[in-house]
């Protein structure tokens, strides 16, 4: 099968960039539950830190949409160092202009640790793939938010609230019929929301010398490209 290229002018090394800091389950035309969620997370009593999320859609001529989505909240404490990824894939294969495939892969995953020197490997990826597919729509979209503190904390109930409203929208957006190019830009709106949630709540964090970090990592990749 012949898989589509993107243009020269975009290298094929962005369709996997990796964020590094100092700090396939196939898809099934479902969703999450539409409530933050724990992933793959654990930490250590040596106080390392590890979670790993991976949201996988496969559409084809049997299964023209597949679909799903992810919203993962990890609270880790008090860490002497991390290591998080956050991937999205989504694969349209063989389908037609006539019967075209629809594939939407979308992460998001929250991760929030303290102590000021804690050494974080910070991995967010996604990647889209046409394969011998016309006129399909595929999209895969990473979001990684990590909420650096000096001191532990917990999200309290408002900001949990929101969030989960947050991915209620999400979950709808997800199965939505919305072309590829609008499916971009409210999810990113979505993500900036997340990202306000996450500012709001760090801000009543104890404090001790260093102010509250929140920062976040994007990656979407996409079919059409526009």
């Amino acid at each position: 099968m012949r898989r589509h290229q993107k243009p020269p002018s975009t290298p094929s090394l962005l369709t996997r960039r990796s964020v590094r800091l100092g700090l396939f389950a196939a898809g099934v035309a479902s969703v999450a539950t539409a409530a933050p969620a724990q992933a793959s997370t654990h930490a250590t009593a040596s106080g390392v830190a590890i979670a790993q999320d991976h949201t996988f859609t496969h559409a084809d001529p049997l299964h023209h949409t597949q679909v799903k989505d992810t919203f993962t909240v990890q609270q880790f404490g008090s860490v002497k160092s991390a290591d998080v990824r956050n991937q999205a894939n989504a694969v349209s294969v063989g389908c037609s202009a006539d019967a075209h495939c629809r594939s939407v892969a979308l992460s998001f995953q929250i991760v929030t640790m303290a102590n000021v020197r804690t050494h974080l490997n910070a991995v967010n990826v996604s990647d889209a793939a046409n394969q011998s597919c016309t006129g399909c729509q595929t999209l895969a979209g990473a979001y990684q938010f990590i909420v650096s503190t000096s001191k532990p904390f917990t999200l309290d109930q408002n900001a949990q609230r929101r969030l989960t409203l947050i991915h209620q929208r999400l979950d709808a957006l997800t199965r939505s019929t919305v072309p590829a190019a609008d499916l971009k830009r409210q999810v990113d709106a979505l993500a900036a929301e997340v990202t306000g949630v996450l500012h709001n709540a760090a801000a009543t964090a104890p404090q001790a010398g260093a102010q509250p970090v929140v920062t976040m990592h994007r990656h979407l990749d996409g079919w059409p490209a526009h």
